[in-house]
């Protein structure tokens, strides 16, 4: 069989791309969890449209088995690959496979946190712990957000516009510093505070103490901050362990080239857990492109993936958000147009060339004009 390791988006959308170009290989999924299909970018939307883990769920594995005339093994973990025999080892079996793709994604950045409240500190990456942390928070309970990145500012916003109290640490001096020009920033930042989430920067978390029924966090600026739970939302690390266990190439994510093809013949990496032509995004849509790219690829048309203009739209409707980051170490300069939340930047060269953008407010509409002048990430 074709072996994919994961049922995220990267996953499950391979595996649909690819029943429709092959529908005669035997197809097998491999997850670590229930195999549920759902949307990873709806879990930080959940609470303030009142949905349960439940109602995320889009299809039980059973029913993506039928759909994808696959076998999917839930609760599976692959303890190891064994490139030289296309082998991979499962609950102690070996199974030989004709192609292995990893779409393992990524794992929160676990926070070291002083204190003896470790129990009460919850990271939210897939649809069993959104539901874990749905059912610990109190109704219209407190919350402290670890990390002002997209994440964190997803869901302050989510949290609070659901009823929340909502309370935000983070070491940096503005939100989401690696995305958004500082006014953009600021913006955001009004339009959560204007919800009633209070924003702690430049600050960082000391320690985690019970107290009574909930925790007071103590803060290195001398400030507490009582709350029921702390949601850690400081940063995502791509699964790599195994592909490095098996000798494969891995940096920051696992390497592979424009075919998603890894340092060994055969294996191949889709997702947030790839690094592909020395790109690591973890967003959704290069995820859908190399999805598309490497299903033709496994079909026998090998395709080289490839990427046009890759905005992110941030789920923050008090200030609504859609940026295109400049490459790293684009030379550049930002200039800046709108008033008050409805803010325009754009990223341009000494020449005039546009490399990136963020818009906010009304302004985010420029989004398709801006994607057309855009250059393309991977062309």
């Amino acid at each position: 069989p074709v072996v994919i390791v994961g049922t995220g988006l990267a996953g499950y959308n391979l595996a649909k791309e690819w029943r429709k170009l092959d529908t005669q290989t035997p197809l097998l999924l491999i997850t670590a969890d229930d195999g549920r299909s759902y949307s990873k970018p709806m879990l930080s939307t959940g609470f303030s449209k009142n949905k349960s883990a439940d109602e995320l769920c889009m299809a039980e594995a059973g029913r993506m088995a039928e759909q994808l005339d696959a076998q999917i093994w839930t609760h599976s973990r692959v303890e190891a690959i064994e490139p030289g025999r296309s082998a991979i080892s499962v609950a102690g079996e070996t199974l030989v496979y004709r192609d292995l793709v990893l779409a393992t994604g990524a794992q929160p950045v676990a926070p070291s946190i002083q204190g003896d409240a470790a129990e009460r500190v919850y990271a939210v990456n897939d649809l069993q712990d959104y539901a874990r942390f749905r059912q610990a928070l109190p109704e219209r309970g407190r919350v402290l957000i670890l990390g002002a990145g997209l994440v964190g500012c997803e869901y302050a916003n989510d949290l609070a516009q659901a009823g929340y109290r909502v309370q935000m640490v983070a070491p940096c001096e503005q939100l989401m510093p690696t995305l958004l020009p500082p006014a953009l920033a600021a913006a955001l930042q009004g339009a959560l505070e204007a919800l009633g989430v209070e924003i702690h920067l430049d600050t960082q978390l000391g320690s985690l103490q019970r107290a009574g029924d909930g925790c007071r966090a103590h803060l290195l600026d001398g400030r507490t901050l009582d709350c029921d739970l702390l949601l850690s939302a400081i940063g995502l690390r791509p699964r790599i362990e195994l592909a490095a266990a098996a000798g494969l190439q891995v940096n920051r994510g696992i390497v592979v080239d424009r075919q998603l093809r890894s340092s060994h013949a055969g294996i191949y990496a889709l997702g947030d857990c790839a690094e592909v032509a020395g790109l690591n995004l973890l967003y959704v849509m290069p995820l859908m492109s190399g999805a598309r790219a490497l299903a033709a690829t496994l079909a026998g048309q090998p395709t080289p993936v490839c990427y046009g203009a890759m905005p992110i739209t941030i789920k923050t409707p008090a200030c609504p958000l859609v940026v295109a980051p400049p490459p790293a170490g684009a030379q550049g300069a930002w200039s800046l147009g709108g008033t008050q939340r409805d803010l325009r930047a754009e990223y341009r060269t000494a020449q005039g060339l546009l490399l990136g953008y963020a818009l906010s407010g009304a302004c985010v509409a420029a989004r398709l004009e801006l994607n057309r002048e855009l250059p393309a990430l991977l062309p």
